[in-house]
């Protein structure tokens, strides 16, 4: 399995950015997929996560309404649109795939069972 996380930057706040998460060597509409972001010393942090399907998005307050979540299974990819980025949005992004055995994603790193590589978004001030 791999997941392939693409499209950071450097971006100047209120600017946008779009990830991209391509997903090889799993049934892709298997699995709930999310986005994570670690910032310098601290820890991993819930972005964001879509449903199996695609029917359901997950977002914390700190991203509502400025980030999106997509997903397109037949490309076995999973987008996320993040605008209006603030300097505390800097932080390596991962994506991350939760088989679908519970009816919605978890929020919680642990039960992801397969992680990207990370992707370093920085927005300066």
């Amino acid at each position: 399995v791999q997941l392939q996380a693409f499209g950071g930057g450097l971006v100047q706040a209120g600017g946008c950015l779009r990830l991209s998460c391509a997903a090889s060597g799993l049934t892709f509409s298997n699995y709930h997929m999310g986005w994570f972001r670690q910032a310098a010393g601290k820890e991993r942090e819930f972005v964001t996560a879509v449903s199996a399907s695609g029917g359901g998005t997950y977002y914390p307050d700190s991203v509502k309404g400025r980030f999106t979540i997509s997903r397109d299974n037949a490309k076995n990819t999973v987008y996320l649109q993040m605008n209006s980025l603030k300097p505390e949005d800097t932080a390596v992004y991962y994506c991350a795939a939760d088989f679908a055995g519970r009816v919605s994603p978890s929020r919680f790193p642990a039960q992801y069972e397969y992680w990207g590589q990370g992707t370093q978004v920085t927005v300066s001030s």
